[in-house]
């Protein structure tokens, strides 16, 4: 009864009406990219940080939207995935980060996930950075930049290409660079 009380001047308070009420719950639906995006557009919701098998059913299935799981593990509690909900969401706001662009960049942005980053000192440990991200040719770092992110995504979570290349998210640069990838490692382009 608190909880449901809770919810209930949650949902009265609340000028927009209801908030989307959701339950942290590792039976929950997987949190993806496009949920936090899906998410963000919302004017409001609710986060439900339950310790876990504390909260009856009754009251989730009368007052809880949806549940989301952050992965195919258990914690003890929805209180850590909630503060991982919540970075994912802040990220988004205006001026949460230093440069709005690099949300674009990210992993999952695009569907890939992203490529090696290098910082200075130019030679660290008897190793470079790639010469090409020295060049000061934006094309080529571009195209570096790619190829290096479906390379690490082919790696190690080639269904994320299956999905791009489903979504046509690929192009035909991406697809020769996939091809020849394979040849060089005796692996299919996909995994």
């Amino acid at each position: 009864e608190p909880l449901a009380d809770t919810l209930a001047a949650i949902a009265r308070e609340h000028p927009a009406g209801r908030p989307r009420v959701i339950h942290l719950s590792p039976r929950g639906a997987p949190l993806d990219q496009r949920r936090i995006e899906a998410l963000a557009e919302l004017p409001a919701i609710t986060l439900l940080a339950s310790r876990y098998e504390a909260v009856d059913q009754r009251l989730l299935d009368r007052h809880v939207d949806e549940e989301i799981a952050v992965g195919d593990f258990i914690v003890s509690g929805g209180e850590l995935p909630a503060m991982m909900l919540i970075d994912a969401l802040v990220r988004r706001l205006p001026g949460a980060l230093n440069d709005a662009r690099s949300a674009h960049d990210e992993s999952f942005a695009a569907g890939l996930l992203e490529g090696p980053h290098y910082t200075r000192p130019e030679r660290f440990e008897d190793q470079e950075v790639p010469s090409v991200l020295l060049s000061g040719h934006h094309e080529r770092i571009a195209r570096w930049r790619r190829e290096q992110a479906l390379r690490v995504t082919a790696r190690r979570r080639p269904e994320l290409l299956l999905r791009a290349r489903a979504e046509g998210r690929l192009d035909a640069a991406d697809e020769r660079f996939l091809a020849a990838l394979a040849r060089e490692t005796g692996r299919p382009e996909n995994g």
